[in-house]
C-alpha cells in the first residue's frame, strides 16, 4: 500500500495531506495514448478553497505547472520533476518511480509559501480544467473565478464519486496520527464527508 503523505504544522495545527496513486492509461492502444495519475488532497489549511479534492493530472500537465510556478516565483527555486523518458505503458516499475516522483514534488510545492500564493496550483490540484482553461481563468478571460471553479468542481457529482473512495484513506490516516494533528476544522470536514457519504 502506497504510504499517505502527511505534512503539518504544529505551531498552527494546520496540515495539508496530499497523495498522487493509480496510473492509468487513457486511450489504450491508440497513438494518442497517455498515462494519468490521480491527485487526492485533504486538509484543513485556509490557503485552500476545497478541504477534500480529487483529480486526475498527466505528466505533461505537471510539467506545465512547474513552469508556471518557476516563471511566478522569481528567485526561488520550485522542486524538479522526475526526469521525462520513452517507456512502455506496460513497466510498472517506471510508472511507480515516476509516481513516487510526482509525489515528492507535490509534497514540496504544497508546502511552499510562494507556490501556496499561486491560484494556478490550486485550480491544478482542485479542478479538472485543462491547463488551457487554468491559464484563461487566472487571467480573468472566463465567467467563472478561481474560487467558483473550484467550488463548483468540489460540489459536481464527478468530484465527490472520486473523493469518496478515499474516505478509509482519510479515517487511516486520522487513526495514525491520532487526530493529534486535526484541529477543528480537519474534523468538520470528516464529520461532512460521513455525512455525505453515509
Amino acid at each position: 500500500r502506497q504510504n499517505f503523505s502527511f505534512k503539518k504544522c504544529f505551531k498552527s495545527g494546520e496540515f495539508v495531506a496530499v497523495r498522487v496513486q493509480d496510473p492509468r492509461v487513457q486511450n489504450e492502444g491508440l497513438w494518442n495514448s497517455y498515462v494519468d495519475y490521480k491527485i487526492f488532497l485533504h486538509t484543513n489549511s485556509k490557503a485552500f478553497t476545497a478541504k477534500t479534492s480529487c483529480v486526475r493530472r498527466r505528466y505533461s500537465e505537471f510539467a506545465w505547472l512547474k513552469k508556471k510556478l518557476q516563471k511566478n516565483a522569481g528567485l526561488v527555486p520550485v522542486p524538479d520533476l522526475p526526469g521525462k523518458s520513452f517507456f512502455s505503458f506496460s513497466n510498472e516499475d517506471f510508472l511507480e518511480r515516476r509516481r513516487q516522483g510526482l509525489q515528492v514534488f507535490l509534497d514540496k510545492v504544497v508546502n511552499m509559501t510562494v507556490c501556496l500564493s499561486d491560484s494556478q496550483l490550486h485550480l491544478f490540484l482542485q479542478t479538472q480544467l485543462p491547463v488551457g482553461h487554468i491559464l484563461d481563468c487566472v487571467q480573468g478571460h472566463t465567467p467563472y473565478s478561481v474560487t467558483d471553479a473550484i467550488l463548483t468542481y468540489a460540489s459536481s457529482n464527478r468530484g465527490w464519486a472520486q473523493a469518496q473512495e478515499e474516505d478509509a484513506v482519510i479515517k487511516d490516516c486520522c487513526n495514525q496520527w491520532k487526530c493529534d494533528g486535526f484541529t477543528s476544522g480537519g474534523r468538520f470536514v470528516l464529520k461532512r464527508f460521513t455525512q455525505m457519504h453515509p
